[in-house]
């Protein structure tokens, strides 16, 4: 029923084995307590990861999961599995991953980006190709030839619009002469948005690009950065990788490491 456990079990369960009966518990198997906690913790992976709801009948496999790991734990413990140096290393990056992710997100939670910090990380981002909003227009055809052959008709003079118009098999622009509207370039698949970044106001793409849709011939009608607010997301994201990662440097620096 659940795929192997992940080390944040793994961890949970060896670090429970000798938890004192007074604990509110699941189970106990041979005399040793399956604590709440343990059950608490596959509860929370299961419903995450898996998209399950919390329900009774969920609660119930889990219980009888935790009490078929007991019975290998012990069994394993019996045979001497646990003093096998892979085992321990195992076990050890178990404790030390569960202890990593911890403190990351405990220091991220310590150091909130200021509404100042963000700003300034607004005016350093704010003028890179991934700060900017693009209108742009694309012809989406099934074929590279197709592409080619449009981009020598509007190299020719044809405008682009009528052209998108009449050949374009995305209908959800064609009738709008291929526009997009703006947008940031996240919004669009990658090669798309990369090809979009390399151009410059007026210009069009040289070359088609392909992505999983078609063949596109687009052209960049204008850019302007984004606001402040729009990408505020995205700064907090980022600022608040540089606090936690700045803490990880101070650490390091203090570290005697020989």
């Amino acid at each position: 029923m659940f795929k192997t456990p992940s080390l944040t079990l793994l961890l949970a369960i060896a670090a429970s084995l000798a938890a004192p009966a007074a604990l509110a518990q699941v189970a106990k198997v041979n005399g040793t307590v399956i604590p709440q906690s343990r059950s608490d913790v596959m509860l929370k992976e299961v419903t995450a990861q898996q998209g399950r709801p919390d329900s009774p009948e969920l609660r119930a496999a889990i219980k009888l999961e935790l009490i078929n790991r007991e019975v290998m734990v012990q069994e394993a413990i019996k045979m001497g599995l646990n003093k096998n140096p892979e085992v321990s290393a195992q076990l050890d990056l178990a404790r030390q991953s569960v202890l990593v992710g911890a403190f990351l997100n405990e220091t991220a939670r310590r150091h909130v980006p200021t509404e100042e910090s963000l700003k300034k990380a607004y005016e350093r981002f704010k003028d890179s190709p991934a700060a900017n909003e693009f209108r742009a227009r694309h012809i989406l055809v099934a074929t590279e030839a197709d592409a080619k052959e449009i981009i020598t008709r509007l190299k020719a003079g044809a405008d682009f619009a009528k052209v998108a118009a009449e050949k374009s098999i995305d209908e959800g622009t064609k009738a709008q002469g291929g526009d997009l509207n703006w947008s940031p370039p996240t919004r669009y698949v990658r090669p798309f948005a990369e090809a979009l970044a390399r151009l410059k106001k007026g210009e069009m793409t040289e070359t088609p690009v392909q992505t999983n849709f078609g063949w596109h011939v687009i052209q960049l009608d204008d850019v302007r950065p984004l606001s402040f607010d729009a990408i505020k997301p995205q700064l907090q994201q980022v600022v608040q990788r540089e606090n936690v990662q700045k803490v990880i440097d101070d650490l390091r620096a203090k570290a005697k490491v020989e």
